[in-house]
């Protein structure tokens, strides 16, 4: 691939926007999904690659739907069924929240667990009885980062493999 053409350059900017997206899902600080979805896009929209582009688009933007309704709803029901309420969720989110700023990156997770462990303890009585509730949590939350993964990784497939066919 020449980078000194516009195609090139086109589709080596957006094989970065999707490889940076990809690890945004890691690090909570960037857009993962999005950011792999608008590589796609923008090389749909101004790269030289025929019909298939916009046939890459579609199945690209199926992913991201589909990813993201899966990344909410499977943890979300996992975590209802074992009786987290609602109230701790938000009290995690919170200091999930506080956490972000405070320790860049990782305090995000470190925050929910905490907030969503606490609140859990002022309601069921003892650390004891709240680290179910936590290990849920954490397991939720895991759940969701692997789904936006494979979300992410299918997107970037996808376009290899538009990219070869094209």
């Amino acid at each position: 691939m020449d980078v000194s053409d516009a195609d090139g350059a086109v589709t080596l900017l957006c094989g970065l926007a999707i490889l940076i997206g990809i690890v945004g899902v890691v690090v909570p600080v960037l857009p993962g999904l999005l950011l792999c979805w608008a590589g796609v896009l923008v090389w749909a929209l101004l790269a030289d690659a025929g019909w298939a582009r916009w046939l890459v688009l579609g199945v690209a933007s199926g992913v991201v739907v589909v990813g993201t309704v899966v990344k909410y709803a499977w943890p979300g029901r996992n975590l209802r069924r074992s009786g987290v309420p609602k109230r701790s969720l938000v009290a995690g989110g919170l200091l999930g929240l506080v956490g972000f700023f405070v320790v860049p990156v990782l305090g995000l997770f470190l925050g929910f667990l905490l907030g969503l462990w606490l609140a859990e303890r002022l309601r069921l009585g003892g650390w004891r009885r709240a680290w179910p509730s936590a290990k849920n949590a954490l397991t939720a939350v895991g759940l969701s980062v692997l789904v936006e993964l494979a979300a992410g990784l299918t997107i970037g497939t996808v376009w290899v493999a538009g990219l070869l066919a094209t």
